[in-house]
Formats: structure tokens, sequence, C-alpha cells
């Protein structure tokens, strides 16, 4: 299995928080403790999506498993900073207590409890992998879940670079930077120490290169929902048939008979591959394969 990576829990954040809150002694490396059992669970699940379900799982479950790691962890931090922002009434009294303060507290805690529920939903999706509770979909519908979790995971990288970059600007050192897992710290720190002309831990182009990768899976996205909606459509040209099969993503064309050397010359140029499950030649169906399509029906009917 692979090495699990934890983010760093700040433990002095922890611990004032904690003053805040209760007269009770804080002990060092309790909140690192209650973060990595949290994610070991997480990284157990994984591991056991991977033996059961097999290597197929191998990539999708533990990627999870990590983005489970990083993201708890920013919600460990941000709860211990948000203890700071107010003591409770306990340590400072009834007496000029600043309700304000705790207005914004409360609020800060509301919003950062969103965020641990979406941490959950993570772990959720380990389990229905696990316990094979995943909704079966067509093959369409299967990509577009796969891409809009791409599409999650490729963002919460593009704000993580961002902060990591905006973190270094202030303080000039990754040293501290809570977002980061020891091994994407050693990694930057390698990185930065063999190109130390960047100026910055992920450089221009890499975030510009993300972005890009966001746009074009959500460009997939709806492309996919599009030709969902405009559901199968069927051609006849008399010597063949061309079918846009939306409920598996596929052009397919089928032939009355085996089609000459010619014709199955034609078809393997432009992509197409014989399905005997489907008995027809077929490709994605994408606006890339509709355009090629054009070409290969006029072509084929020049070989009629």
């Amino acid at each position: 299995m692979r090495v699990r990576e934890y983010v760093t829990i700040n433990e002095e954040t922890a611990k004032m928080a904690k003053s805040l809150m209760s007269f009770d002694e804080y002990q060092m490396g309790s909140r690192t403790a209650e973060y990595r059992n949290d994610v070991d669970e997480v990284y157990d699940l994984a591991e056991e999506v991977i033996r059961e379900k097999g290597d197929e799982y191998r990539e999708r479950a533990w990627g999870l498993a990590v983005r489970y790691s990083r993201n708890i962890g920013k919600y460990y931090n941000e709860h211990s900073r948000i203890g700071c922002m107010c003591p409770s009434v306990m340590i400072s009294g009834a007496g000029n207590f600043p309700v304000k303060k705790k207005e914004k507290q409360v609020k800060a805690w509301d919003k950062n409890h969103e965020f641990y529920n979406y941490c959950q939903s993570i772990r959720g999706k380990l389990k229905n992998m696990l316990y094979s509770k995943e909704i079966i979909r067509s093959d369409d519908e299967r990509a577009v879940e796969l891409l809009e979790e791409k599409i999650a995971e490729l963002k919460e990288a593009q704000e993580n670079m961002k902060e990591v970059n905006k973190y270094f600007r202030k303080n000039h050192t990754l040293d501290g930077c809570e977002i980061l897992t020891e091994k994407q710290t050693a990694e930057l720190r390698e990185y930065m120490t063999k190109y130390s002309f960047d100026a910055a831990p992920y450089p221009g182009w890499m975030l510009q290169n993300n972005l890009a990768n966001i746009k074009r899976c959500q460009q997939r996205v709806d492309e996919l929902k599009k030709t969902k909606e405009k559901g199968n459509s069927e051609a006849d040209y008399g010597s063949f048939k061309v079918i846009e099969n939306a409920d598996i993503m596929r052009i397919q064309i089928v032939f009355d008979g085996k089609p000459d050397r010619a014709i199955r010359d034609i078809l393997k140029e432009n992509g197409f591959r014989w399905a005997p499950s489907q008995g027809a030649w077929q490709r994605q169906l994408t606006s890339n394969g509709i355009y090629v399509l054009k070409k290969v029906v006029e072509e084929l009917k020049e070989e009629a």
C-alpha cells in the first residue's frame, strides 16, 4: 500500500483554544492524535475497498482517502483557530462579555461544520464503494460522476496551491504551512532547491495548467449532459444505418452483413472498432466523433 499522507495540526493553536474554553489542561499532541485516528479510519477503509474490489478501484479509493486527510486537517485547524476568537463566559466571566465576538465565533463554527459535513461525504463515497451502494449508472452517467469528482479534486488543488503560495510570500518558508502534508512539503522543498528561479512553491504555469484542466473537464461534463438530454437518434442510409446511442455514449454504424475490406478500412482509419456485443462498428459519442462521422458517412455513401 502507499504511504499515508497527513497534514500538520497546529498544537499551539489547539492549546490556546482549549484554555479559552475550559480550565482543564490541554495535553500536547492530543489534537494531532485525534486527527490521525480519524484519518487512519479512512485510510483503512480505502485499503479494505482495494482488497475487496481489486486494483480497478485503487486510484480512486486512495485518492479519496488523501483528499479526506487534507480536508479534515483543514477542519481541525480551523476549529482551533475559531476557538481562539472569543473565550467562553466561564473563562471571561459575565461582566463585559464580548457578545459580538461570540456571535462571529458561532457563525464561523457553523460554517466550519458545513465543511466537516463535506469531508464526511468523501468518507461516505468510500463506504458506498465498499458496500456496493453506488448507484448503477449507464456509461455516460458514470463518466459525469467521475468527471465531477475530478473537477472537485482539481478545484481543491487550485485553492490549496494559491494558499501555499500566499503563505510562502508572507513567511518565506514552508515551515508551519498547515495545509501541506509532510510528503508535499518535502517534494516542494526539493523542487524549489532544483528550480531556484521559481519565486513560489507552485509556479504560475502550474496554476494555469490546473485551471485549464478544470475547464476541459467541465466542458466534457457539459457535453455529456447535453448529449444525454438529446437522447438517441438514428439515420438510415440504405446500405448502412447510423445510431447516436446516448445510453452508452457511442456512435454506431450498422450494416446488413459484413462490409467489404474498403469499407472496413474507412471505418478503422476514422477510429471505429467492431463491437460484437453490439453488432456494430462504433466509437465514442463526442463532438469530435460527430465531426468525424459526417466525413465517414460521405465516404461510405460513395462506396455504396
